[in-house]
């Protein structure tokens, strides 16, 4: 089964092509997998700018498809499905994602499939992991920080969620308010790196408190307050700041991860989004899986980030069991994995 994957929910216009094994089981292969990042678009802002955002996708997106398809060594009659990054996400440039996707569909009579985008992020360790279901999964990216109990496609049980910030939009701030410039995850880690991660005494919100949930806006105040106090030019002073700021973060993903495999006992964690592509973040994870005999699994590096991939490997999951969508579909800005979890908050 080949299926084609778009993603425009952010700053990244991408499009690939996956192959997926017969059946439901895991493990596809990746014949193409084409991003065009927009981070030269947005640095000199500090962020996203969505309008820039939606225009730069309508600009790329029909080379990308092409560029997708070329690399694969496919046309779109030899595809099975084309699938779509439907929400949530910025709602300019979900729209040029499914409505390239609609309309390559409908001219080859092939399936729709619109895609969670964190759908695509929670499913993409089965594109390189024979990972079973049900999983443990941490979901952490700049827009999202949740812990769920993923089952199969469109069947999740949401264990906590933040009560205000995402860690990704955590670090992004971070990187800002210490002049690393932007994206701030990789600014952060990199600049970590040598420092001293006991230097700073941060707060950890939720530490040790019952249940799943997260808080960041607490510790994005007190690096603000800890850097406006740092000797100007004082680099060994950032190094430690970073360090101690990803050592918190870390505590409080091992607390609340802890706390979910106490409530939904799982053989595996996996950890995905953004966040996941962080060395540190990982190996305290680890230890935490290990704690509890269970294993930590996280995609590759390259697909933690937004990409096509994941996109279509959540297609042709959803295709397998006749998932597909009619061409009325409507993007949508928010789209909750566990609709039921969200009308309780």
């Amino acid at each position: 089964m080949r299926v084609m994957g778009i993603e425009t929910s952010c700053d990244e216009t991408a499009v690939s092509v996956i192959e997926a094994p017969a059946g439901t089981q895991p493990v596809g292969r990746i014949l193409s997998n084409t991003v065009y990042s927009q981070l030269a678009e947005h640095r000199r802002f500090g962020g996203v700018v969505p309008e820039i955002a939606a225009r730069a996708h309508l600009e790329r997106i029909d080379g990308l498809v092409a560029q997708a398809l070329d690399e694969a060594g496919v046309g779109l009659a030899d595809l099975d499905g084309i699938a779509a990054t439907g929400g949530p996400g910025l709602i300019g440039g979900v729209m040029v994602g499914v409505m390239t996707a609609k309309a390559l569909a409908f001219a080859h009579d092939k399936p729709f499939i619109a895609v969670n985008h964190l759908e695509g992020h929670a499913l993409s360790v089965r594109l390189t992991e024979p990972v079973a279901f049900p999983y443990l999964l941490l979901l952490v990216s700049g827009g999202h920080c949740q812990l769920l109990t993923v089952r199969g496609p469109g069947d999740f049980t949401r264990l906590g969620t933040t009560i205000d910030d995402a860690a990704g939009e955590c670090f992004d701030k971070t990187a800002k308010l210490l002049g690393l410039g932007f994206p701030g995850g990789p600014a952060v880690e990199k600049a970590a790196v040598g420092g001293d991660p006991k230097r700073f005494a941060l707060p950890r919100p939720m530490w040790r408190k019952p249940g799943c949930d997260f808080s960041f806006s607490g510790l994005k105040t007190a690096v603000r307050q800890t850097g406006e106090k740092l000797p100007a030019g004082d680099r060994q002073a950032v190094a430690d700041l970073c360090a101690s700021f990803q050592r918190t973060v870390g505590d409080v993903f091992a607390d609340r991860c802890t706390n979910a495999l106490g409530l939904a006992p799982s053989a595996t964690l996996v950890v995905a989004g953004g966040v996941a592509a962080n060395v540190y973040l990982r190996g305290r994870l680890e230890e935490v899986a290990a704690s509890h005999g269970a294993t930590l699994v996280a995609p590759p590096v390259r697909l933690c980030t937004d990409n096509g991939a994941m996109i279509a490997w959540a297609g042709a999951e959803r295709l397998r069991l006749g998932q597909v969508d009619t061409l009325d579909f409507r993007p949508r800005p928010r789209w909750p994995l566990d609709p039921a979890a969200a009308n309780r908050v």
